[in-house]
């Protein structure tokens, strides 16, 4: 259903939409013209807006382009009918994801209403799998804790690194997966070195999809702009996840709230729409656990204004300003075997998301040998090479004393 929503005072809006459970729907009459081609007929039913749909790249298929990250996902069935209700009918989940209850929690949901099953674009990945074979085996797993026997994308290799590992190997075993009904698009995730994934990837042929971290930090980076350019112009389809970067407090944060509380935005939401509003991102992924956030999350996608370039370069000063607490992934930079990134990541987890059992999970795939030597690391070199300025030394200690 398309409203008019440029016609509603925008502050009003985003409040009342961004505080409202799902329990309130909306009426389209009440958003729309009265006498409008898309105000309902007498009698109907209100509806709730659905949020804008966009291309999956060259797939055929489109999706939402707000989906739900399901990674702390448990067993709260009220999210996922909640995320239907407004057209977020894209699920992106993981056999890690809350210890495995994220995918139960949907497999629950499909053995209730198994009708709904091809309703929903159903995501998930091969978390830890090393090889083809692993992979399968993961995806088998997967299917059958979710009631289903396929995914609609397969991110087989899940944090992948580097472009050299879309092997000819995996080519041929995707082909063959496919054929089996397995899932219908394959492509993977990525949270280090994304710009020479993606790039990599463009010239393949064969990625149907990426998962891959891009938030306010990459909107004047050359290499990612020209890597998601890459991308778009291939038909490889980009879901963009981490888009609310870290958990910011302090004088920086409190400036970007003040900018963007005159304009009837959180923080939350401008940091959404900076990503929202580039169209070559198919759709923008987000952890979402409570009916709230949902609701939030809407809000800003639906609101028709667009952010300004002073709107632009208030986020583009906070991310520099501070650039220091966050690792933007590029493990080639800081060290050849691309665990300080993964570090962070799982720090990341648990100081900003407040998901220990996720960082500790995240931390524990870390080789050993690396964990055990992280306080006894000389990271000096790592520090001097850092784009972002972060006192990597102090950050793998803090690390090593939380997550061990």
């Amino acid at each position: 259903m398309k409203s008019d929503f440029s016609k509603v005072n925008r502050r009003n809006f985003l409040k009342t939409i961004g505080a409202a459970g799902l329990g309130t729907v909306f009426s389209a009459k009440a958003l729309a013209e009265p006498n409008g081609p898309n105000a309902p007929e007498p009698n109907q039913p209100a509806q709730t807006p659905q949020v804008p749909r966009r291309k999956f790249g060259k797939t055929g298929q489109d999706v939402p382009a707000l989906s739900l990250g399901a990674i702390q996902l448990v067993d709260n069935q009220v999210i996922l009918t909640s995320s239907l209700k407004w057209g977020i009918d894209y699920w992106d989940t993981a056999p890690s994801y809350t210890g495995g209850n994220s995918e139960r929690c949907i497999g629950k949901y499909f053995a209730a209403n198994p009708d709904m099953r091809k309703k929903v674009f159903l995501v998930t990945k091969a978390s830890g799998a090393k090889s083809p074979q692993e992979a399968e085996e993961k995806l088998k797993a997967s299917l059958k804790t979710m009631n289903t026997n396929y995914v609609d994308v397969f991110y087989g290799i899940h944090g992948l690194g580097d472009a050299s590992q879309l092997t000819d190997e995996y080519k041929t075993w995707v082909e063959d997966a496919k054929k089996r009904g397995l899932f219908k698009f394959f492509g993977f995730s990525t949270h280090q070195n994304m710009a020479g994934c993606l790039t990599g990837a463009a010239k393949l042929g064969w990625i149907d999809a990426i998962l891959t971290t891009y938030n306010i930090n990459y909107l004047k980076d050359s290499e990612m702009q020209a890597a998601v350019d890459a991308c778009y112009n291939a038909g490889v389809a980009l879901t963009a996840m981490k888009t609310q970067r870290m958990k910011v407090t302090g004088d920086d944060n409190k400036k970007l709230l003040e900018h963007f509380s005159a304009k009837g935005l959180s923080d939350g939401q401008a940091k959404l729409k900076a990503v929202y509003e580039d169209e070559r991102i198919a759709s923008v992924n987000v952890g979402m656990n409570s009916v709230s956030l949902i609701t939030q999350n809407v809000a800003a996608v639906l609101d028709k204004t667009t952010l300004s370039q002073d709107d632009k370069m208030v986020l583009e000063q906070y991310a520099k300003d501070t650039c220091s607490g966050y690792c933007t992934g590029c493990s080639c930079i800081c060290d050849s075997n691309g665990y300080v990134s993964d570090v962070m990541r799982s720090l990341m987890y648990h100081n900003s998301y407040g998901d220990k059992d996720l960082a500790r999970q995240t931390f524990a795939a870390i080789p050993a040998d690396v964990r055990a030597g992280l306080l006894k690391t000389d990271f000096s070199i790592a520090e001097a090479r850092c784009p972002q300025r972060m006192p990597i030394a102090r950050l793998m200690r803090e690390a090593a004393e939380k997550l061990a």
